[in-house]
C-alpha cells in the first residue's frame, strides 16, 4: 500500500488450496530496501464441511486430468467414467474412503477425442460433470 505511517488492512483469498493449516506473513521494504517481516498468521482450514465434486483440470484436456473431491465423513466412494451415451467406461474410486480431500488422475490416452461423463456417488451425494478430451 506504499510508503504510510497509517495502519492498514490487507486481504488475500489463496484460491484452490486442500484442507490443512497455512501460514502467511507480510513483507514490509521501505523505500532504502531494507525490509522487515510482519508476525506470521496460521490459518487451519480443517476438514471439508460439505460432499463435493470438482470440475475437472484442464479441461479440455490430452491425454489426462485431475478430478477433485472432498468428502465431510468417512463413506463407501464410487468415481466412475461413462462416454456421452452413458455406457460406463471406467472405475476410477470403488473403495471406502475417510474424510478429506482427494484428487484422482484420468487418463483418456486410449480414448477418442470427445465428451465424457464422470459420475461420483458417495452415501446420498450424488454428482456428474462433464469433460472434453481433444486429441
Amino acid at each position: 500500500n506504499g510508503n504510510s505511517n497509517s495502519m492498514r488492512e490487507y486481504s488475500y483469498v489463496d484460491e484452490n488450496v486442500d484442507n490443512g493449516i497455512y501460514s502467511y506473513r507480510l513483507k514490509q521494504i521501505d523505500n532504502d530496501g531494507k525490509f522487515e517481516y510482519s508476525q506470521v498468521i496460521e490459518i487451519d482450514l480443517g476438514q471439508p464441511v460439505q460432499f463435493e465434486l470438482g470440475q475437472n483440470f484442464p479441461n479440455p484436456f490430452n491425454p489426462s486430468t485431475i478430478i477433485k473431491f472432498q468428502l465431510p465423513a468417512g463413506t463407501f466412494v464410487r468415481l466412475k467414467i461413462f462416454d456421452i451415451l452413458g455406457q460406463e467406461l471406467r472405475t476410477l474410486v470403488n473403495k471406502v474412503m475417510e474424510a478429506g480431500s482427494y484428487e484422482i488422475e484420468f487418463n483418456g490416452d486410449n480414448l477418442p477425442s470427445g465428451i465424457y461423463l464422470y459420475r461420483m456417488q458417495a452415501g446420498n451425494f450424488i454428482s456428474t460433470k462433464k469433460m472434453i478430451l481433444i486429441k
